[in-house]
């Protein structure tokens, strides 16, 4: 299916290359594309334009992140405490100021030499703390025991304000 275009200029029939005549460009071809299929055309090629390869973006992140794993341990032990220096006591100690709680690893508690529960031990040291508000506790606990049996001693010392003090045993120099 040839078509042609009569121009006032020239005449041109069955020729499928582009003819321009005067300011207009008429495309002969039945093949050419239209406006509608140039329009679609167009599109596809701004998707495929759209589409950015996140690789390196991710090999960035990857980079980053083992950088921040690596780097995070080393800032934490290099922290520069300027630590209290231990002096004499404001007051003099006095033993009736100190109760101590043993913890076993089964969450056994002894309180002063009995073994107690904590709501029990709570109840001593509460009405202890009434008369004596200089009361310190002291805690003792097996390295193996949880932290949750001390933990318990340590909230219901904050919850009524009595002190507390952590036993624990001297490490032997290696010289």
């Amino acid at each position: 299916m040839e078509r042609s275009v009569e121009c006032p200029e020239s005449k041109v029939e069955s020729d499928p290359r582009p003819v321009t005549c005067g300011s207009r460009r008429w495309n002969l071809s039945p093949w050419a594309p239209t406006n509608h299929m140039r329009r679609f055309s167009q599109r596809s090629s701004l998707v495929t334009l759209s589409e950015i390869n996140i690789t390196p973006l991710l090999d960035l992140a990857f980079v980053l992140l083992i950088i921040f794993v690596i780097t995070t341990p080393l800032l934490e032990q290099s922290l520069e405490l300027k630590l209290p220096k231990g002096g004499r006591p404001d007051r003099p100690v006095n033993e009736r100021d100190f109760h101590t709680v043993e913890i076993s690893p089964r969450g056994y508690y002894v309180f002063d030499g009995k073994a107690m529960t904590v709501p029990q031990i709570e109840k001593a040291l509460v009405n202890d703390a009434r008369v004596n508000p200089n009361l310190v506790l002291r805690i003792r606990a097996d390295k193996s025991t949880p932290y949750d049996f001390v933990f318990q001693v340590q909230d219901m010392c904050a919850n009524h304000g009595i002190k507390i003090s952590l036993r624990s045993e001297a490490r032997e120099s290696k010289r």
